[in-house]
C-alpha cells in the first residue's frame, strides 16, 4: 500500500463519539471547500459502521447542501431508519458549525441470488497505454488559473491512478465536443489488512466518482472547467447503485455522459465496469455549472 493511499484511508476513517455519531477530518485541496467525494465517502463510512458486515451497500442518494469548511471537523449523525430481513436503511446528516452541509441515505442488502443481466461494456483502450496524470497535467498547466493548480491537483489525487481515455475538458477549451468522457481509475496501491473490506472498496469508489462526472457537461460547451477559470461549479446531488462486487484497487472504466444542461445546472450519468466487463456501478449527478459573472 502506498503512502498516499494510507493517508487517504486515514482521512476516510472516523472517530466514534457516541452511538451513531462520528467525527471526520478534512484536508485542504485546490478549491477553498471540502471535496464533495470526501464528504460522501465519510458519510457512507459512518452509515456502514452501524450495519452488519455481511450487508454491503447497494445504493446511496445524497444532497450537497452547503460548502464544507476544510479547516473544521465534520460531525456525522446516523439515523437508523430500518433493519429488515433483507435490507437495512440509514440516513446520515453531516454537520459543520451547527448547520447541515450534506445529507445521505444509503441502503444495504444481504446477499441474494436473482435475475441477472447487464448493459455491455463500451470499448476502451487498455489503461496501461494511456498517460498518467503526472504525465498529462503539466502539458496544460500554462492554461490553468494559477501555475500551481496542476501541482496541487496531483497532490490531492495522489492516492488515485486516474487516466483519461478521451481528452479532459482543460485540454480543449473553446472546442465543444460530444458530451461523453471516459476514464480508467484505481487506487495507487493495493488494499490489505483491515482496510481490505467490501465496504471500503465501495467507499473509495464513491470518493473517486465525484472527481470527473461533470466533465461531460463541460465538454459539451467547450469549457475547460474550474482549472481554467471559465466555469463556476459545485455538486448538488449524487446517486449511486452498486450492482456487483468489485475492487477499487483494480482497474475500473468510468464511462460518463451528459444528457442535459439547463437553468445553470448540468446532469452527468455514468456506468462503471470492471476490466473483465462486469457492470459494477451506475452513477448520476447534477451540479451547478455556470459561466463566471
Amino acid at each position: 500500500m502506498t503512502t498516499a493511499l494510507e493517508a487517504l484511508l486515514d482521512l476516510l476513517d472516523l472517530e466514534r463519539i457516541e452511538q451513531g455519531i462520528f467525527r471526520g477530518r478534512s484536508r485542504r485541496g485546490v478549491v477553498p471547500r471540502v471535496f464533495g467525494g470526501q464528504v460522501a465517502a465519510q458519510a457512507l463510512v459512518a452509515a456502514g459502521r452501524t450495519v452488519p458486515e455481511d450487508r454491503p451497500p447497494h445504493s446511496l442518494h445524497a444532497y450537497f447542501l452547503r460548502p464544507g469548511d476544510p479547516g473544521a471537523p465534520i460531525v456525522y449523525r446516523v439515523d437508523m431508519i430500518r433493519d429488515g430481513r433483507s435490507f437495512t436503511t440509514r440516513r446520515v446528516e453531516a454537520v459543520q458549525h451547527g448547520r447541515p452541509i450534506f445529507h445521505l441515505t444509503a441502503s444495504f442488502q444481504a446477499h441474494e441470488d436473482g435475475f441477472d443481466h447487464q448493459a455491455a461494456m463500451p470499448s476502451a483502450p487498455d489503461p496501461e497505454t494511456l498517460p498518467t496524470a503526472a504525465e498529462m497535467l503539466p502539458r496544460y498547466a500554462a492554461g490553468f488559473v494559477h501555475p500551481r493548480v496542476a501541482e496541487r491537483l496531483l497532490a490531492v489525487r495522489a492516492a488515485v491512478d486516474l487516466r483519461y481515455v478521451t481528452a479532459p475538458p482543460y485540454a480543449t477549451p473553446g472546442t465543444p465536443r460530444e458530451p461523453r468522457s471516459q476514464v480508467w481509475f484505481r487506487t495507487h496501491g493495493k488494499l490489505d489488512g483491515a482496510a481490505d473490506t467490501p465496504l471500503m472498496h465501495v467507499v473509495l469508489a464513491t470518493y473517486i466518482s465525484d472527481m470527473t462526472l461533470l466533465d461531460s457537461v463541460l465538454i459539451a460547451h467547450g469549457r475547460g472547467g474550474w482549472t481554467t477559470g471559465d466555469v463556476v461549479g459545485a455538486s448538488l446531488d449524487h446517486a449511486m447503485w452498486f450492482h456487483r462486487p468489485f475492487r477499487a484497487d483494480e482497474w475500473l472504466l468510468y464511462d460518463q455522459e451528459s444528457p442535459s444542461a439547463s437553468g445553470g445546472r448540468g446532469l452527468g450519468q455514468a456506468r462503471i465496469h470492471t476490466r473483465d466487463g462486469r457492470l459494477a456501478i451506475s452513477v448520476v449527478q447534477e451540479g451547478v455549472v455556470r459561466a463566471p459573472r
